[in-house]
């Protein structure tokens, strides 16, 4: 073999050498990069394994929620009291209907000294006298008395605009500081207790001829607001104290 073809053979191993090494560049290239690409999909599916875990486990352990009944209490039965309805008339009992109660409101006579019967005759006589238009649903006596004037679903002449959609309490005082006595107190308490199981109202449906038109009636619980305070108190006590459990019973109307 002469010189030239020593070097042809020479150029020729190495460039076979060089095509050898480009292949075996290329493949492991090739190689790094399906590598790659494997461990990338393993990472996915991992990935989205351990969050599907996650929320499926999540979802199972996750407590059912159960409602938690609302449990109230109301005063089934009122304090007694007579039923004297008034004479259907223009000025004190008009007949017209209460078609839904959404407060009671509270009164006071603002004539010391006189007893319910005294007041409900007052009311009986407007009708005829005709000198002004007033009523009341029940009126308590100083002695705790209480007298029903106009059925719970007729309106009466006490609240100014609330007469269409309230009940009515005037309360005797025994004098000028318009402060309750005790037994009145304590039949105010009792009634408002049952007229709220009754119609379905919170303690604070409960309020003052004030709350209306500011009025200052009932006088002494205008004139001392922490005393009003402290009869819805005890209002909510009583009902906490002597209430049962609301059942799906209602009474007739009266």
């Amino acid at each position: 073999m002469n010189e030239t073809e020593s070097k042809e053979q020479a150029e020729y191993e190495r460039r076979r050498a060089a095509r050898r090494a480009a292949r075996a560049k290329r493949r492991k290239r090739e190689m790094r990069i399906r590598t790659a690409l494997i461990l990338f999909g393993v990472a996915v599916v991992m990935i989205t394994g351990w969050q599907a875990f996650r929320f499926f486990r999540g979802k199972k352990a996750k407590p059912v929620a159960k409602e938690v009944p609302v449990v109230r209490k109301i005063i089934a039965e009122p304090p007694e009291y007579d039923v004297q309805l008034l004479t259907v008339n223009e000025y004190s009992r008009p007949g017209s209907v209460l078609e839904r109660v959404r407060g009671v409101v509270v009164h006071y006579t603002a004539n010391p000294g006189t007893t319910a019967q005294q007041n409900r005759d007052y009311f009986e006589g407007l009708g005829q006298s005709g000198e002004t238009y007033a009523s009341s649903h029940f009126v308590i006596g100083i002695e705790g008395e209480l007298i029903q004037c106009i059925p719970c679903q007729e309106i009466a002449y006490a609240s100014n605009d609330r007469n269409e959609d309230t009940i009515a309490i005037e309360c005797c005082i025994s004098d000028e500081t318009g402060k309750f006595s005790e037994a009145t107190y304590n039949t105010l308490i009792h009634l408002a207790a049952w007229l709220m199981g009754r119609y379905d109202l919170e303690i604070d449906d409960i309020i003052r001829h004030y709350d209306i038109t500011q009025k200052a009636c009932p006088k002494y619980y205008v004139e001392y607001p922490s005393k009003w305070e402290e009869l819805k108190k005890d209002i909510r006590e009583y009902i906490d104290a002597y209430g049962i459990v609301e059942d799906s019973t209602t009474d007739a109307e009266t």
